[in-house]
């Protein structure tokens, strides 16, 4: 039977090159009403993607990665990304919802709470990509903590002790962010609402427990205010570009977002992996999935694709880059390459459409049926939750493996109830 390949669509405003807002086809009066993110996850789910992602962050686009620029010919502003998760869930049912979520400036408490609520009302659909913030424009958003600047190629080279720590010290926030959710997450047992109106008891309290996680910038109580989602766990989702992001995925991500420019660069991400995941003890469930990222442009044919980004670039008076590979061509040679990337043993593929909606009008009507063709697709049936969809299992409650009080286990006292919550040190 060949292995599954897995299909994941990343939705940003209107689409991922900075002119596709000025595209015939492109509605720019419509990003931020609700119906033009439905229409879209509707396309996406009627294809029979496997989920879909939104793009976040604490501060407004910018054609670099500093502060904010001054541009004014391009797109700016975004809806939160949880929030449009958590609307669009109602006018869906088996697609995937994936807003991101910063970690560095967010309170672990209310990520886990949220995400867990996102599940609920997808009815065991949601996920969460993880994100960190290294912008000190963005930290003086929040105004608890102050960034120096950040320069993305001292970080790849390590040439700066500096720049190492502060990245250090980022993404290992971001892990503890993760280890508390996925607390909290459990910190209810499945079976603790009980609605035993006789006794008058709504829960039992002995199912419900604390998780007393102590990091090096916050300290989280528990339990969460919200019983175990859906899923058991929300899916985790992280983009990783370099060796500290790649630890953080390999010891704690569902699923790794990975960025090759080209098959080369793969085999030496994967090698990077590998040597990450040697490095750090694995906290998640099951073995990580591995994704690459890709930015699409389908024209009916690779001259029309490379006139049509030239066309693009022109209007943005610059040349796109990206920090993964621009696949501008044919739908057949699209997913020619998806399948080089199957067969090299990925997992998955997280598409970006460099215009919205036509990328991804033409990747749900072309590209997926190419690798339906392939048997590439096959999915379990009657899959009802996203984790199903992914062969992910449930996971199993760390905190009612035994019949005895765990450590952290709630005592029955109802003055218990006030020590519920977080908070950062």
């Amino acid at each position: 039977m060949t292995a599954r390949f897995h299909l994941g669509i990343a939705l940003d405003g209107a689409g991922w090159h900075p002119s596709a807002w000025r595209e015939p086809d492109a509605r720019p009066t419509e990003l931020f009403d609700l119906a033009y993110w439905v229409d879209l996850v509707r396309i996406a789910e009627a294809a029979g993607i496997d989920l879909v992602t939104f793009e976040d962050a604490f501060g407004l686009q910018s054609a670099g990665f500093g502060g904010v620029d001054d541009r004014h010919d391009e797109v700016r502003g975004r809806l939160d990304a949880l929030l449009l998760a958590a609307a669009i869930a109602p006018h869906t049912s088996r697609i995937g919802l994936v807003p991101t979520v910063t970690t560095t400036h967010t309170e672990p408490f209310h990520v886990g709470t949220a995400t867990a609520t996102l599940d609920y009302v997808s009815e065991g659909w949601g996920g969460w990509r993880v994100q960190v913030s290294g912008r000190a424009h963005e930290a003086a958003h929040v105004g608890r903590r102050t960034l120096p600047p950040l320069d993305p190629g001292a970080v790849v080279a390590g040439t700066d002790p500096a720049q190492t720590a502060l990245i250090e010290q980022l993404f290992g926030e971001a892990a503890d962010t993760i280890e508390v959710a996925r607390r909290l997450w459990d910190s209810w047992e499945d079976d603790a609402i009980i609605r035993d109106e006789p006794t008058g008891r709504f829960i039992d309290r002995d199912k419900l427990h604390y998780i007393d996680s102590a990091g090096d910038t916050f300290t989280v109580k528990g339990p969460s205010i919200t019983p175990r989602p859906p899923q058991g766990q929300p899916v985790v989702f992280a983009l990783a570009h370099q060796k500290v992001p790649y630890e953080l995925a390999t010891a704690a991500a569902d699923i790794v977002g990975i960025t090759p420019k080209d098959d080369a660069h793969l085999t030496q991400i994967l090698g990077e992996l590998a040597d990450a995941a040697a490095t750090v003890a694995r906290t998640a469930p099951e073995p990580l999935r591995v994704w690459s990222e890709a930015v699409i442009l389908i024209e009916d044919s690779p001259q029309e694709a490379r006139a049509a980004l030239a066309r693009l670039d022109a209007a943005h008076g610059a040349t796109y880059t990206s920090d993964t590979v621009i696949l501008a061509d044919t739908a057949a040679n699209v997913a020619a390459q998806l399948l080089a990337w199957h067969d090299a043993g990925l997992d998955g593929v997280r598409l970006r459409p460099a215009r919205l909606p036509a990328d991804l009008v033409r990747i749900t009507a072309e590209v997926v049926p190419a690798l339906a063709a392939a048997g590439v697709l096959d999915r379990p049936a009657g899959a009802g939750t996203l984790r199903e969809r992914l062969g992910l299992g449930v996971p199993e409650n760390r905190y009612a493996a035994s019949a005895d009080p765990a450590p952290g286990a709630l005592r029955n006292d109802p003055a218990d109830h006030n020590l519920i919550g977080s908070a950062r040190s």
